[in-house]
Protein backbone atom coordinates (compact mmCIF):
# COMPACT_ATOMS: atom_id res chain seq x y z
CA UNK A 1 0.00 0.00 0.00
CA UNK A 2 1.17 3.75 -1.02
CA UNK A 3 0.96 5.98 1.36
CA UNK A 4 0.11 9.96 -0.44
CA UNK A 5 3.31 12.12 0.27
CA UNK A 6 2.61 14.67 2.59
CA UNK A 7 2.69 18.95 1.88
CA UNK A 8 5.27 21.20 4.06
CA UNK A 9 4.54 24.72 3.29
CA UNK A 10 7.84 26.30 3.61
CA UNK A 11 6.36 28.93 1.95
CA UNK A 12 7.67 32.77 3.15
CA UNK A 13 11.09 31.50 4.54
CA UNK A 14 14.28 32.57 2.74
CA UNK A 15 17.60 30.30 2.12
CA UNK A 16 18.64 28.51 4.14
CA UNK A 17 15.34 27.74 6.35
CA UNK A 18 13.96 25.76 4.02
CA UNK A 19 16.34 23.06 3.36
CA UNK A 20 17.25 23.24 7.06
CA UNK A 21 13.69 22.36 8.09
CA UNK A 22 13.70 19.98 5.58
CA UNK A 23 16.28 18.26 6.82
CA UNK A 24 15.19 17.82 9.88
CA UNK A 25 11.50 16.41 8.74
CA UNK A 26 12.86 14.01 6.36
CA UNK A 27 15.04 12.85 9.11
CA UNK A 28 12.13 11.64 11.27
CA UNK A 29 10.71 10.10 8.17
CA UNK A 30 10.93 6.17 7.03
CA UNK A 31 13.24 5.46 4.06
CA UNK A 32 11.10 5.50 0.55
CA UNK A 33 8.63 8.30 2.40
CA UNK A 34 8.27 11.33 0.12
CA UNK A 35 7.35 14.83 0.75
CA UNK A 36 6.52 17.47 -0.54
CA UNK A 37 8.22 20.65 -0.09
CA UNK A 38 6.20 23.77 -0.88
CA UNK A 39 8.64 27.44 -1.52
CA UNK A 40 8.63 31.13 -2.54
CA UNK A 41 12.59 31.38 -2.11
CA UNK A 42 14.30 31.68 -5.39
CA UNK A 43 16.62 30.02 -4.52
CA UNK A 44 15.50 27.00 -3.25
CA UNK A 45 15.36 25.92 -7.29
CA UNK A 46 18.96 25.36 -6.30
CA UNK A 47 19.27 24.60 -2.84
CA UNK A 48 16.99 21.82 -2.54
CA UNK A 49 18.47 19.85 -6.00
CA UNK A 50 21.65 20.44 -4.24
CA UNK A 51 20.45 19.56 -0.68
CA UNK A 52 19.04 15.62 -2.17
CA UNK A 53 22.04 15.08 -3.97
CA UNK A 54 24.46 15.46 -1.06
CA UNK A 55 21.81 13.70 1.26
CA UNK A 56 21.50 10.76 -0.52
CA UNK A 57 17.63 11.57 -1.05
CA UNK A 58 16.36 11.18 -4.56
CA UNK A 59 13.82 14.18 -6.26
CA UNK A 60 11.17 12.93 -7.92
CA UNK A 61 9.63 16.04 -9.23
CA UNK A 62 9.73 19.64 -9.35
CA UNK A 63 6.54 22.29 -10.04
CA UNK A 64 6.78 26.00 -10.93
CA UNK A 65 3.28 27.56 -8.99
CA UNK A 66 2.17 30.84 -9.33
CA UNK A 67 4.00 31.97 -6.22
CA UNK A 68 6.97 30.05 -6.00
CA UNK A 69 7.87 25.95 -6.39
CA UNK A 70 6.92 22.82 -5.36
CA UNK A 71 9.53 19.83 -5.21
CA UNK A 72 8.73 16.13 -4.48
CA UNK A 73 11.43 14.35 -2.54
CA UNK A 74 11.91 10.97 -1.78
CA UNK A 75 14.05 10.01 2.08
CA UNK A 76 16.93 7.57 0.54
Amino acid sequence: MTVAPQTYDLKGLNCPLPVLKARKRLAGMPRGGRLWLETTDPLAVIDIPAFCNENGHLLVETEATSDGHRFLVERG
